[in-house]
């Protein structure tokens, strides 16, 4: 009995990967079923019996993918103290985190599927959104209590955004004046 349910975690956790690699670099509708179970080397069966429906992947990976950030904003507080907001800029607008689509942020790649999600999974974004503001919003001493919200969540939308265009253009020198902008911009919102 443990090592079939060992070997069902085991299916699950690849099928989660690969359901979540999928839906970051293709969108929503850019991945299917099928495709998903053979990135994980499982069957469609498999994949309906651990997720139910595509929608049911596709929160599991919203989940997953939120989580990451929720676990690596303390991180970066932890790691950088006072400087966490340049470390976190520079990381999430560097190249090798711009470049991988795949495992890149959730929040970045995954938000603009949100307007045509069910209520389930919306309310599961706003949950996980919410509490990242939040984390954000405690990083930032520097303003007073309401001021650290507004400012938690221009942050978050100057980069998403300031990823996505970046992202979707194909000359790298755009894209570098791009990133140099976003990067200025989000460091300008947090000076006191």
């Amino acid at each position: 009995m443990v090592k079939n349910q060992t070997r069902k975690e085991e299916t699950r956790r690849n099928m989660l990967d690969a359901a979540s690699r999928g839906f970051r670099e293709n969108g929503f509708a850019g991945v299917g079923v099928d495709g998903i179970a053979k990135a994980a080397n499982a069957t469609s069966g498999a994949f309906y019996a651990h997720f139910g429906s595509k929608d049911g992947a596709f929160r599991a990976a919203l989940d997953l993918g939120l989580d990451e950030v929720i676990d690596g904003v303390p991180r970066f507080q932890r790691d950088y103290g006072d400087g966490w907001t340049d470390a976190f800029i520079e990381y999430y607008l560097g190249r090798a985190h711009r470049d991988d689509l795949a495992c890149g942020c959730a929040m970045t790649s995954l938000s603009p599927e949100m307007t045509r999600a069910d209520a389930q999974t919306r309310a599961l974004y706003d949950r996980k959104m919410q509490t990242i503001a939040t984390l954000i919003a405690k990083g930032l001493p520097q303003f007073g209590t309401q001021q650290q919200r507004a400012k938690a969540w221009a942050f978050l939308g100057i980069l998403i955004g300031g990823l996505t265009m970046a992202r979707a253009l194909s000359d790298d020198s755009a894209i570098d004046d791009v990133s140099v902008a976003i990067k200025a911009a989000a460091a300008g919102l947090l000076k006191a």
